[in-house]
C-alpha cells in the first residue's frame, strides 16, 4: 500500500534539500517526504502526472504541506504557487515558501498568491534546524487542512 506523502520538498539545490531533510530527521519528524528538484516536477507530482502517474492512478497527490523554493529551473516557485492556488483541488494546500530570497517583491508576491508562510533560510545550520523543526511541528502536527479529492477525468488519461 502506498504511503501518504506528508511533505513535498521543492528545492533545486541538492545541499539545501539534504539540509532540510536532515533537519527534519534530527528533530524526529519521520513523516514521508518527497523531494523534487524543480517546479515542473512539483506540478507533475501534485497532479499525478509524468513519473507520478503510475503510483497515483492519475489522481492528485496532496501532501500535508509543500516546502517551496522560489528560484528554480523550468518552472519557478512563484508559478508553482500560482498554479496550486488556481486548482480547486490544491487551492487550500498549505504552502511554506522556504527560500534564500529576502527581496521584498518575492515576499509580497508570495503572499499575494496565497503563501501560508515565508521563511528565509538561515545560513547557520543550528538556526536552520530550529526553523525547520518549528515549521514541521506546526504544519504536520497542529494544522488541520481541508481535504479535497478529484476523480480523474478523461483528459487526465490522455
Amino acid at each position: 500500500m502506498k504511503r501518504q506523502t506528508d511533505i513535498l520538498l521543492v528545492e533545486d539545490n541538492p545541499c539545501d534539500a539534504e539540509l532540510t531533510i536532515r533537519a527534519l530527521r534530527k528533530n524526529n519528524i519521520a513523516n514521508e517526504i518527497v523531494h523534487v528538484s524543480d517546479g515542473e516536477a512539483a506540478l507533475e507530482f501534485l497532479g499525478g502526472k509524468g513519473p507520478w502517474a503510475a503510483s497515483s492512478g492519475g489522481a492528485h497527490q496532496n501532501p500535508k504541506v509543500v516546502l517551496l523554493d522560489l528560484k528554480m529551473p523550468k518552472v519557478d516557485g512563484v508559478e508553482v504557487l500560482r498554479k496550486i492556488r488556481s486548482d480547486p483541488v490544491t487551492q487550500f494546500l498549505p504552502v511554506v515558501v522556504l527560500t534564500s530570497s529576502r527581496e521584498d517583491r518575492d515576499v509580497v508576491e508570495s503572499y499575494k498568491l496565497g503563501a501560508n508562510s515565508y521563511i528565509v533560510k538561515p545560513v547557520d545550520f543550528e538556526k536552520f534546524t530550529e526553523a525547520v523543526r518549528s515549521l514541521g511541528l506546526y504544519w504536520l502536527l497542529l494544522n488541520e487542512a481541508p481535504v479535497f479529492r478529484r476523480e480523474p477525468s478523461p483528459e487526465d488519461a490522455a
